[in-house]
């Protein structure tokens, strides 16, 4: 890196045990929150805004935003170089880590009027799953995500079966959510430069694509069936099926397939089924 880039570059000090890799590239950022399509009417949460390379254009849409930053060195040098210039709006910076953060509890202060609210943010690789399934468990909060994340992990997002990223994560994803990549990212948009590409995805919480019954049933099942994805579905729900006191010959359904084989819909069919049999006993 040249002179000019070490200048450029110098307040950006990154923490490898917070996996920070700080976003520098102006036009995937402005790319990044046009596609989440900000009124004046939506409530915007940006995890971990790092030094603000999405949120200096959030602020200029968004009325009502709230950052969440782990980092407290980060979040207070954030806070004096963007949030207090934008004094006249609701728009505010909580130094704590996401994971530990209550959406409902949190956010009350600022979401008065109980909006949905739109989530944005470059997620750390190694939490990017307990992020995803955080927003699962307050989608009825939520109107869409939009983040950043490591290339093969939208691929796994967005698998559909007979394929090997086709697993867990894609089938509890798709349940939850209307999920699409909206486009890559080199590893040259980030300083540090990380040695992979990275994935934009969209998750679209508005419409509920499916009717579960009992959403941890359904989770078990998917679970289970994946647990040991080389065996069929009859030997990898032996024990899923004796813990929930069913019969598989009751019910309508090949399990000579593998795990990998089987759609989202199949899935949350087959769970209904077992749902309304355990409850019948």
């Amino acid at each position: 890196m040249g002179i000019d880039n070490t200048e450029k570059y110098l307040k950006y000090r990154p923490k490898k045990f917070l996996g920070q890799n700080f976003l520098v590239d102006d036009n995937i950022s402005r790319k990044i929150v046009k596609s989440l399509e900000i009124t004046t009417d939506d409530f915007l949460i940006e995890i971990g805004p790092g030094y603000g390379s999405l949120t200096k254009y959030i602020l200029k849409e968004a009325d009502i935003y709230l950052a969440v930053e782990i980092d407290k060195g980060i979040a207070e040098k954030l806070k004096e170089d963007l949030i207090l210039k934008n004094s006249g709006k609701n728009q505010n910076i909580l130094s704590k880590d996401f994971l530990k953060f209550d959406l409902a509890a949190d956010t009350e202060r600022y979401n008065t009027s109980k909006r949905k609210i739109k989530i944005a943010g470059n997620i750390p690789y190694n939490i990017t799953t307990e992020v995803i399934f955080k927003l699962f468990e307050n989608k009825e909060m939520l109107s869409c995500a939009v983040l950043m994340v490591q290339k093969e992990v939208a691929a796994r997002l967005t698998a559909k079966k007979d394929t090997k990223e086709y697993g867990i994560l894609a089938v509890m994803t798709q349940i939850n959510s209307d999920v699409k990549t909206l486009f890559n990212v080199p590893p040259t948009a980030f300083f540090p430069k990380p040695k992979i590409y990275s994935s934009i995805i969209k998750l679209d919480f508005g419409t509920e694509k499916y009717s579960v019954s009992d959403y941890e049933l359904l989770r078990g099942l998917v679970r289970a069936s994946f647990g040991k994805r080389r065996k069929t579905m009859k030997n990898s729900l032996k024990d899923f099926f004796e813990k929930n006191n069913i019969n598989p010959e009751e019910l309508n359904f090949d399990f000579s397939r593998r795990a990998q084989n089987v759609s989202v819909e199949e899935y949350v069919i087959l769970a209904e089924e077992i749902y309304r049999i355990r409850d019948n006993q």
